[in-house]
């Protein structure tokens, strides 16, 4: 975890037991426990038009299939069980979903026109026997999955009422290690599912502590390359990156301002670890918190005037609120259990997500604000690095499973739960980007 007790040093602090296993990129998400789905719908494989093959009208259907029924939202049809295989909305027979228990249908169809592709998707509700959502998109090829999560987003907001987090993306750490048994760190950025990973930095030694700007176009991170841990601020785009906080000591857990302008960091530079804020423009350093307790692990309120951070400046690790511009004291957040640590804001800030600690096992937990009531979603003994997905329903984090680290997902009342699997090894650290425009 990365808070223990102030014996320990700030080194030891930061880096702790975040790297001494061997991790692969590629990612796979597996519902592995018992997700209770409340609806059911039927994705009719696309038809095809023109010079579009079998594999890319699959593409689609087989995207938005996975995508629904990873939500734990949505129990998929199988394709074997359809009755009929409609594609247009005057082919469709509502009694031969009804009689499956369908609550939902979903058609489409794809022709290609020079260099796009122009998709259509009709979305039907079984029970009132009516369209309910129409689309028409045009992409071109390499934006086939892209258009597919598009589509998935659109059927999950028309049923659900709120956002889907299909196009989102999430960053995450692993380690590969070399025939000579060297360790290789690499900073991945992919799609929610773990497709289309790419390495936007790698290293021989430690890179921890990845964090989004809020318009998903820069990643912050800690890197240990130069020997020393120093945060780096890299542009996704163009894959440039700067050193912006290099101080002697400890300089860590960046995470951005909502207007995406500064960072709260950890430093140690006084000899003591505290927040403190980056202006990036300028990159001036303003100490927020002067105590002499550990304080770490900063985040922003989502209308950035407070500060939220672990600090063992009571009985063990709690999480504390003060405000950003430094006028005012901190005050102590959590009360249940013996340690609360790695705090964030929902993006409604009604919500904290953190690592609770009872009696030896590190589990993620949900703190509603205004009723200070928490709530345990995770299971695991060693449960880390909790981070929201974009529309607040899901919590992604790293936990052990079968001597291998993987992520998993757990929605905000505990009750759907699934796996994101790793090809082999251990991948560490998540953090789920904003939703962007």
């Amino acid at each position: 975890m990365l808070f223990l007790k102030k014996s320990v040093s700030i080194f030891t602090l930061l880096v702790g037991i975040l790297y001494a296993n061997t991790l692969r990129a590629e990612l796979i998400i597996d519902i592995t426990e018992g997700i209770q789905s409340t609806h059911k719908i039927a994705i009719v494989p696309f038809a095809m038009h023109s010079a579009v093959s079998d594999k890319e009208t699959e593409v689609i259907s087989q995207i938005i299939s996975a995508d629904l029924a990873s939500s734990g939202d949505f129990s998929v049809l199988a394709k074997d069980e359809m009755l009929s295989a409609p594609t247009q909305a005057e082919q469709v027979k509502y009694r031969h979903w009804a009689v499956t228990g369908q609550d939902y249908l979903v058609i489409g169809s794809i022709l290609k026109q020079d260099k796009l592709y122009k998709i259509k998707m009709s979305l039907f509700d079984v029970v009132k026997k009516q369209q309910i959502n129409d689309l028409l998109i045009n992409v071109e090829s390499s934006s086939l999955r892209k258009a597919g999560h598009y589509l998935s987003d659109a059927i999950y907001k028309t049923i659900m009422g709120i956002d889907g987090v299909f196009s989102s993306r999430i960053a995450y750490i692993t380690t590969s290690q070399s025939a000579k048994k060297k360790k290789q760190y690499s900073l991945f950025v992919s799609d929610y599912d773990g497709n289309n990973a790419v390495a936007i930095t790698k290293s021989s030694e430690p890179l921890m502590s990845p964090a989004w700007s809020p318009n998903g176009l820069h990643v912050a991170y800690v890197s240990f390359e130069n020997k020393v841990s120093e945060i780096f601020v890299q542009t996704l785009s163009t894959g440039a990156r700067r050193s912006v906080a290099k101080f002697k000591g400890v300089n860590g857990s960046p995470a951005w301002s909502p207007d995406g302008k500064k960072l709260a960091i950890t430093l140690s530079k006084s000899g003591n670890s505290d927040i403190f804020i980056l202006t990036l423009a300028n990159a001036s350093v303003k100490q927020l918190t002067r105590s002499w307790a550990i304080d770490t692990e900063a985040s922003w309120s989502p209308d950035g005037d407070s500060i939220l951070f672990t600090s063992n400046r009571g009985k063990g690790a709690q999480l504390y609120i003060m405000p950003s511009n430094g006028k005012g004291t901190a005050e102590r957040l959590t009360f249940e259990g013996d340690y609360n640590a790695r705090g964030s804001f929902s993006k409604d800030g009604k919500r904290v997500v953190m690592i609770q600690a009872e009696k030896g096992s590190y589990r993620v937990a949900v703190l509603d604000v205004e009723k200070q009531q928490t709530t345990i979603l995770s299971e695991g003994r060693a449960d880390e690095s909790p981070s929201f997905s974009p529309n607040g329903q899901l919590v992604i984090y790293a936990r052990r499973k079968a001597g291998k680290e993987i992520l998993s997902l757990v929605s905000v009342d505990g009750l759907k739960k699934q796996d994101i699997k790793s090809s082999s090894g251990f991948v560490r650290e998540p953090a789920w980007a904003p939703k962007t425009k």
